[in-house]
Order: C-alpha cells, then sequence, then structure tokens
C-alpha cells in the first residue's frame, strides 16, 4: 500500500520524537507537511485523533483508503519504509545488524528520554526555561495572561509526572550518571564513524538525535554538561539535523566490526536499559501496576 504525498503529521519541536522523525524525512528526502501550533493545526479540524494524545502524530492512510491518526514513531518509520521503499533505507538488511539497531533506537526513545525529562523537571533552571518556552511553541500569538496560566498548568503536571519515567531524588544520580557515561561512550565513537551503525545513519541514529536536541541544545542544565564533556556531541546534533545531502554510497558496517565498535555502547544499555525492560515484561506477565528493578 502506498501512501500519499506530502506525508502530513503534526508535533513540536520541544518534543523529541518530532525531531526524531523531521530528521529522518529529511534524510528519506520523503516530502512532507509538518503541522504545528494549535492555530494551525485548527485549520485542519476534519483530521481523525489519535487513540493516545502523543506527538508527533501521523496521518496516513489505512487498507481500505480511510485516514489514520497513528503515533509511536518506530512502527511509523518501519511502515514509511514499506510504504515509501528507497536506496535511502534506514533500516538494516543484515538481521542481526537490524537486531542491534532497533535495540539502540529502543534505548533512545525509552531509556535516554528519562534523563531528557529528567533533567527538564527536576531542576529549576530547566523548569522556567521550559515553562518559558514550550507553551509559546503553541500559544505564540496568544495574550502574555493566557500563557501564563497555561504555563502554570503545564509545568505543574509536568513536574508531577516526573515519576513516570521514574524519576524522584534517589533515582536521579543513576539517570544522571548514565547520560554521562553516554556523553563519553558517544566522544570516542564519533572520533571513528559518524554514525552509530558506521557511516551510513540508522533509525537508532535518529532516536538518539531526537532526546539530544533538548538535552545536548536546549535544557540549560544538561547542554552546559554536554558542552564541558562532550562537545563533538553537540556538533553531531547539528550535522544530523539535515542529511538530505549525505551520499549513501557507503553503509552500515559488518557485524565483525561492529561488535568491536559498539562494546562501549551495548555494555551502557545492558548496565542500564535491559534490566528495565526485562523487569517490565515481569510486571505486564503479572499484571503488576509498577515496575521494580
Amino acid at each position: 500500500m502506498g501512501s500519499d504525498l506530502p506525508v502530513r503529521f503534526k508535533g513540536s519541536p520541544a518534543s523529541p520524537y518530532t525531531r526524531k522523525m523531521l530528521a529522518l524525512l529529511r534524510y528519506r528526502r520523503i516530502p512532507y507537511e509538518f503541522l504545528i501550533g494549535g492555530h494551525i493545526v485548527d485549520n485542519f479540524s476534519d483530521l481523525p485523533e489519535p487513540k493516545v494524545n502523543l506527538l508527533p502524530v501521523f496521518y496516513l492512510a489505512n487498507n481500505e483508503g480511510e485516514l489514520q491518526a497513528l503515533v509511536d514513531s518506530t512502527p511509523i518509520i518501519r511502515r514509511l519504509e514499506s510504504d515509501i521503499p528507497s536506496s535511502r533505507s534506514v533500516i538494516p538488511n543484515n538481521p542481526v545488524v537490524d537486531l542491534i539497531n532497533a535495540l539502540l533506537e529502543d534505548y533512545g526513545d525509552e531509556w535516554i528520554t528519562k534523563a531528557m525529562f529528567h533533567y527538564r523537571w527536576y531542576y529549576q533552571d530547566d523548569i522556567d526555561q521550559a515553562g518559558s518556552i514550550l507553551p509559546r511553541n503553541t500559544m505564540l500569538g496568544s495574550p502574555e495572561e493566557e500563557i501564563k496560566k497555561r504555563r502554570d498548568y503545564f509545568v505543574d503536571r509536568q513536574v508531577s509526572r516526573l515519576y513516570v519515567v521514574g524519576s524522584n531524588d534517589q533515582t536521579a544520580s543513576v539517570i544522571e550518571s548514565s547520560y554521562i557515561r553516554l556523553l563519553g561512550i558517544m566522544d570516542l565513537h564519533l572520533q571513528s564513524y559518524p554514525f552509530l551503525l558506521g557511516n551510513r545513519p540508522s533509525s537508532a541514529d535518529f532516536a538518539f538525535y531526537g532526546q539530544l536536541t533538548q538535552l545536548a541544545q536546549f535544557d540549560p542544565t544538561p547542554r552546559k554538561i554536554t558542552l564541558e564533556r562532550a562537545p563533538r556531541v553537540y556538533a553531531w546534533v547539528n550535522l544530523m539535523e539535515d542529511l538530505s545531502g549525505h551520499p549513501v554510497n557507503s553503509g552500515w558496517l559488518e557485524i565483525e566490526e561492529l561488535s568491536t565498535l559498539l562494546k562501549p555502547m551495548l555494555k551502557e544499555v545492558g548496565r542500564t536499559y535491559v534490566p528495565v525492560m526485562l523487569a517490565n515484561a515481569r510486571a505486564i506477565n503479572k499484571g503488576l501496576t509498577q515496575v521494580e528493578t
């Protein structure tokens, strides 16, 4: 089944998953319409609502030609690979490399995002900046009184939801030390290859990039840490933003080379995220409402 072009989706610059998909669409040279801000989205009131109100929301047709509102960047990326095949794929053909790519993409989407949400809503400087800027992304022309009301509501809600990513006074050091280790690992990695799997970006690169647009370049506390410890990572985020001109005449490394290159990265994933995934699976299987690990 093909997709109508341009691909239409709704998102926000402050959403790491929106930034992930924007950069991916640019790299794959897929024409798109990006709906941002309430005043723009309101002009498309006929669009369907997603089952879960998350960003970004992609509007794609199903087999019957009916428009659906889809969220969750990972399956959307695979859907676009199927609907709009090209030489600029972000999914490796080798099944083992593909598995590693899927693991790293999930780590970016589900673990690095813990650091993103934690830093943004745990430290006052970060709370103040996010509270000031994020509401204006969707209320640019609104009166200041309305923006202030929205800011107060939004900040209170987000701070109260820190528990959702497992952020609290006890886990803060775990989350922050993991981010600092990741910066060191990425800094060394980028001295050898420009992307996680070699000379070509994969979906995992875009997952990392999305979170780092906020951690490395927007929120004050992690941005300062990034610039002090790994300015190379800050520069990488700049380069990842638009890879539409990046050639695809070189590719991903073979598994033998990747096994050495990615050892530090996979060790960090195994140290932090894999235990959480296993604990989450146990909680689901047992019908528990809380994950502990």
